[in-house]
């Protein structure tokens, strides 16, 4: 058995199942949570610089939130609710953590690190956050391991892995979570995010 991601005799390239993928992402926010949380930050004396790498992180942090729950709701929560016997119990508990995550880093963007608001809204955020990560790990990724094969978990991350690459890069809040609206709205709105993102400076690869 060729090992997940590895490389194939023939040359190609085994895609990478769901889980893997988004495991991958949850270890990147969770790194993104953990070195913000060391601060230094405005009230306790921070320079310009470690002020302004702070936005520049949080920054980051919006954008691959963003890119992560639009795919998961473009696909991963509608294969949850398909698949698993309690899967609209968990994809409506999941998506309302992903809605009101979204207010908070929309709210959040907008704002400089030096506002009083900005720490209050990213603790807010790195609480929300960890909470959502759990939720997901220790008893969605369980239930749909147990449902799907692995060539079906590979089918999922790769629909998961081309939606990454054309996602929104912004929190939208008022857009309803539902996998045809998103997958009709996202591309527009992608593209005015990385042209937003060009205009002012903002870092989304």
């Amino acid at each position: 058995m060729t090992p997940k991601g590895t490389k194939l005799t023939d040359g190609r390239h085994q895609m990478p199942d769901a889980i893997e993928l988004l495991r991958r992402d949850h270890e990147e926010v969770k790194a993104m949570l953990s070195e913000l949380e060391k601060g230094p930050v405005a009230a306790d004396g921070a320079d310009e610089n470690q002020v302004m790498l702070r936005k520049r992180m949080t920054e980051q942090l919006i954008i691959e939130e963003s890119k992560h729950e639009a795919v998961e709701e473009e696909y991963f929560w509608p294969a949850v609710r398909e698949h698993v016997a309690d899967g609209n119990r968990l994809a409506d508990h999941a998506i309302d953590q992903e809605q009101r995550a979204k207010r908070v880093l929309d709210r959040l963007d907008k704002l400089e690190a030096s506002d009083p608001q900005f720490e209050t809204l990213l603790g807010e955020f790195i609480a929300a956050g960890r909470e959502h990560i759990s939720f997901e790990e220790t008893q969605v990724w369980p239930a749909l391991l147990a449902v799907l094969s692995g060539e079906q978990l590979r089918e999922l991350g790769g629909k998961l892995e081309a939606a990454k690459q054309v996602a929104p890069t912004r929190p939208h809040p008022n857009v309803p979570p539902s996998p045809g609206i998103l997958k009709a709205t996202g591309p527009a709105a992608a593209v005015a995010d990385r042209i937003r993102d060009t205009v002012t400076g903002r870092d989304a690869p």
